[in-house]
């Protein structure tokens, strides 16, 4: 015989969590596969969780890549400023850093679980730990949610399960089938925020750092907008803040022969590096290979010259003029060939996921069937790094709690 519930919740992770703990005056169920909440939140931003990001909100939706205008209800609902007032009030003290990005103070994501978790025992939600569901239906005014375990009966079911992304985590892409079963299309998931594979063999720059570059895409047809800040160099390809946020524009763009360009010097124009060269190399004797130590990482320095097609035993005096600008063409042009993203399990978060056009933006609820609600990563919105994707799914999660609370 079912079990009864007034709702139940597939997925415990940001979404399922913060839905949960703001339902109120209903009999609540999480049915979460792993052996605890929040797994993934768990070791986000390197286990510190950059949970919002305090930009204003012209800049917030600029950082949204996909389905930007879907989130304006919801983010209107519970803003970051809103996100930012819950923690604090629920015991977690919060700080801003950098780029606007906040954090706990103690730099611990447990904390923020901790104070979901407190919450939703208070509001008495029962949580079922290391539970699977298989398959999700409707009969009349009722679900049926049939786990590995159990069944259980309810009047709302919200489905909040994440993407395909970091599958140890539980997000395996179940949502989608349970969607798919209740009628509704899936936009194929795709990596966002994630590394590329470069073709070139870049393996001797595993872990170089370059901070203040720019960065872009370009194939035959297209061209990206650069991306200034920092990147890092893998045993595979690149890596960092600007690497990711590219990823995000070039998903669903043909990669195959394309090329990931860096401007090493983006506040020096060709005209200035020309004139600073020139005046570096006239009578210097040391060869250009330790001259450009004062324009490069060391270790950069070999894989730079060889793509120049210069020798590093070249004194720096014998460059002729036609030297001079292959190297300042190179500073600001550095090329690689993409060759592919990393698996997609890499990635940050998914891009794709339910079809937005399908749910009600201001309630979250299916327009499909009644009382079946989305949040978080399971739906196809996704955001560069930043706090962002996070704000998008606690955002969600509060608008269907709000349309939840209001059903009988």
């Amino acid at each position: 015989m079912e079990k009864e519930f007034d709702v139940v919740i597939i997925g415990g992770g940001v979404a399922g969590m913060m839905l949960a703990a703001n339902i109120e005056n209903k009999k609540v169920l999480i049915i979460e596969k792993n052996e605890k909440l929040g797994k993934k939140m768990f070791i986000t931003g390197k286990g510190r969780c950059n949970v919002t990001n305090l930009c204003d909100k012209e800049d917030f939706f600029k950082n949204i890549i996909t389905n930007s205008k879907f989130m304006f209800s919801s983010y209107s609902n519970f803003s970051n400023y809103d996100c930012y007032s819950f923690f604090e009030e629920n015991g977690v003290p919060l700080k801003v850093e950098r780029g606007d990005r906040v954090f706990p103070q103690s730099d611990k994501s447990s904390d923020l679980i901790s104070s979901l978790t407190n919450k939703i025992k208070k509001m008495g939600v029962k949580v079922n730990y290391n539970e699977k569901v298989v398959s999700l239906s409707k009969e009349n005014e009722c679900f049926l949610v049939k786990s590995d375990k159990d069944m259980y009966k309810c009047a709302v079911v919200a489905i909040c399960t994440g993407g395909v992304s970091y599958k140890a985590t539980g997000s395996t892409g179940d949502g989608y089938v349970f969607s798919k079963m209740m009628g509704h299309t899936i936009v194929s998931p795709a990596p966002a925020l994630i590394p590329l594979v470069l073709k070139e063999d870049v393996s001797s720059l595993a872990g170089l750092a370059l901070k203040n570059v720019s960065v872009w895409y370009e194939n035959e047809k297209d061209k990206s907008e650069k991306l200034f800040g920092e990147m890092l160099f893998t045993h595979r390809g690149v890596s960092g803040p600007i690497i990711l946020s590219l990823s995000s524009y070039i998903n669903r763009k043909n990669i195959e022969n394309a090329n990931l360009f860096i401007d090493l010097k983006p506040a020096l124009s060709e005209e200035q590096l020309i004139t600073r060269l020139e005046r570096d190399v006239k009578g210097n004797k040391k060869q250009i290979k330790t001259l450009l130590v004062d324009y490069l990482p060391k270790n950069l320095i070999d894989i730079f010259l060889k793509y120049c097609k210069i020798k590093d035993s070249v004194s720096s005096y014998q460059l002729n003029s036609v030297q001079i600008k292959t190297l300042v063409k190179a500073f600001k042009r550095f090329g690689f060939t993409i060759k592919a993203f990393e698996d997609i399990n890499a990635a940050i978060v998914t891009s794709g996921g339910v079809n937005v056009d399908e749910v009600n933006p201001k309630t979250l609820m299916s327009k499909k069937v009644e009382n079946l609600y989305f949040a978080g990563e399971v739906l196809d919105v996704d955001a560069l790094t930043g706090g962002f994707n996070i704000q998008i799914a606690l955002s969600t999660a509060m608008a269907a709690a709000k349309n939840i609370n209001l059903t009988k």
